[in-house]
């Protein structure tokens, strides 16, 4: 029987790419020395080049500058999400540090540089912990321009107009309100203008701009329930459609006269591309997700991250004159090269009101009765789709027996603007009523066994797991929490400053709901927990503080539940340590084994 880690990939990756301003190179983020540097290999194939590191800091996006020879990037320490800027050079070298006035939350502009590579655009929040402000950092003369939002709007910038005037930013409330913003830099003294402001709200995020400088490319649900592109001109103001499917338009960027995007349809990524209002024909590609995309100045060549069920993430080159897909990376891990890796099923069933759940089901080899692992995705806006999960926790499972249950419940993306929002102020509540019937679900089917399901996930999933747990009376062999809020109040109380109106309209306001928030709290209930436990934490979490999972650990424990409890000291919300990884998924899974076996 293989171990857990014949099926951990060989290294995994950031979802942040760039291509050189020749096509030649692209820069992208991967965790094969143990640490998320900067890395660069050559499109055409070869060996991937190390760029940049550091023994206590991830690589998260980065940028070339436009006459190719160095690249910006950003770096947290552990998983703070507290970032730092540095520049370095396209042939290898120091890492030299931009910003300035120690850590805070840096973001990185879509694309950051004008046409000159003189100016620098970013986001940061050094001068009011509570306002993500735009900056313009001249880097010839040192200087920095600074725009600030309007209040309860959090700026993440877009980038300069080809042609240097504007600038251009999303305006965010939440996920599901997002305005583009418009900033003159011809004005000495300008204020940043709402451009969408009169479209009734809504998602309006912006993608890219038109080499011409005519206007940009930007997602919107404006014509409906799902995300559309659509092309914003700013002679008159214009909004036109580029693409309007039954699903969301998820990734957008332009090269030239060309166009590309990705569509998730029911989970998986679809590729489209037009050039000069002619649709191309594409190759196809493997059913899984791509999770990033960019495209060459000459619109000839497409470089993506794609992440499949039975094939980890991969960088790939899709050759868009000649119809070609080919793999640039081979992160697979021993057991997929002597084993047949195992794919899910998409699968329907009833909520309790008039709507459909949709589940990816992974069914083991063999007839059963097998175990299966109820597996809760985080967000709650994120989607459980067709992807090499859990540094191969999933495919380790199915190895022993353990099926594998993903749903996506009230709240989860990818089935409209509605269903994402079914979720807002209501956690523990709609979305533990779809997992009542997932598990409803779940013994209806005659290979499963009723008295041995185990329930996982990380933050909100581990949120969600905790409820069932706490709340659903079923007999649960075993949970696993990552970073889960066990506190809905506390949690609330303690998310970042920039977060504050985020968090009123997605989670609730924990000055005037308070109450509401305790009720739903798996802590309030952990007196009705019994199954064995294993809470994982990072110490520097900033969304979910360490706090979160003391107060639940101590409940249990209290009450003598067995709970294993593993902080990771140098982790943030999530894992940035290849190694710290590797440990805690290859423990979830003894643990898991040993419970459902």
């Amino acid at each position: 029987m293989p171990e857990f880690q014949d099926f951990v990939p060989r290294h995994r990756f950031q979802p942040a790419i760039t291509l050189s301003p020749d096509a030649t190179l692209v820069a992208y983020s991967g965790n094969a020395s143990g640490r998320y540097e900067l890395w660069v290999v050559p499109v055409a194939g070869g060996e991937p080049r190390r760029l940049a590191g550091f023994p206590d800091r991830a690589v998260r996006q980065m940028a070339w500058t436009p006459d190719g020879k160095e690249l910006v990037f950003s770096a947290d320490r552990g998983g703070d999400e507290q970032y730092r800027l540095y520049r370095v050079p396209a042939e290898g070298g120091e890492p030299v540090e931009l910003s300035s006035g120690g850590d805070c939350q840096r973001i990185l502009a879509a694309a950051p540089f004008d046409a000159s590579g003189r100016f620098l655009v970013y986001a940061a929040n050094d001068r009011d912990p509570h306002t993500q402000d735009l900056l313009l950092l001249d880097l010839e003369q040192e200087r920095e321009r600074r725009f600030t939002p309007p209040p309860d709007v959090v700026f993440e910038p877009t980038g300069i107009s080809p042609d240097g005037r504007w600038l251009l930013a999303a305006g965010f409330r939440s996920h599901t309100d997002i305005a583009c913003y418009l900033i003159d830099l011809t004005n000495p003294d300008p204020e940043p203008v709402c451009v969408t402001a009169d479209l009734d709200g809504g998602v309006f995020d912006p993608a890219t701009w038109a080499p011409d400088s005519s206007g940009f490319y930007l997602l919107t649900d404006a014509w409906g329930d799902f995300t559309a592109a659509a092309c914003y001109r700013l002679a008159d103001r214009s909004l036109t459609p580029i693409a309007q499917p039954d699903w969301d338009v998820e990734l957008l960027d332009v090269g030239g006269d060309t166009l590309i995007w990705s569509i998730n349809q029911a989970g998986r990524s679809t590729l489209h591309a037009r050039r000069n209002d002619t649709d191309l024909t594409l190759p196809g590609i493997p059913p899984g997700v791509v999770t990033a995309l960019t495209l060459a100045g000459d619109g000839s060549t497409a470089v993506l991250l794609i992440d499949a069920a039975t094939r980890p993430t991969e960088l790939a080159v899709l050759d868009l004159n000649h119809g070609r897909f080919r793999y640039l990376t081979d992160t697979r891990p021993p057991a997929l090269h002597v084993t047949e890796p195992i794919a899910p099923e998409l699968v329907t069933y009833p909520a309790a009101d008039d709507r459909q759940i949709h589940a990816l089901l992974y069914r083991p080899h063999g007839p059963g009765p097998h175990p299966v692992l109820l597996s809760i995705h985080g967000g709650p806006e994120a989607q459980e789709r067709p992807v090499y999960a859990r540094s191969g926790l999933y495919q380790h499972l199915l190895a022993h027996g353990i099926a594998v249950c993903a749903p996506n419940i009230a709240g989860s993306t990818g089935y409209g603007t509605a269903h994402q929002k079914l979720i807002y102020r209501d956690w523990g509540g709609i979305d533990l009523a779809d997992l009542d019937r997932t598990v409803r679900y779940l013994h209806t089917l005659p290979w499963t066994d009723p008295q041995r399901i185990a329930v996982a996930g990380a933050s909100y999933g581990g949120f969600a797991a905790l409820s069932c747990l706490a709340r659903l009376p079923y007999p649960w062999a075993a949970g696993v929490s990552i970073c889960g809020p066990a506190n809905l109040l506390t949690l609330a109380q303690a998310s970042p400053p920039t977060w504050k109106t985020f968090v009123a309209t997605v989670l609730g306001d924990p000055d005037t709901e308070a109450d509401r928030l305790l009720e739903r709290s798996p802590v309030t209930h952990a007196d009705t927990i019994t199954a064995p436990l294993y809470v994982i934490q990072g110490a520097r979490d900033p969304r979910v503080p360490q706090s979160e999972s003391d107060q639940l650990v101590h409940r249990l424990r209290e009450r003598g539940v067995n709970v294993r409890y593993d902080v990771y000291p140098d982790e943030g919300h999530g894992f940035t340590n290849r190694n710290n990884e590797i440990q805690a998924y290859e423990e979830i899974a003894e643990f898991l084994i040993h419970m459902l076996r």
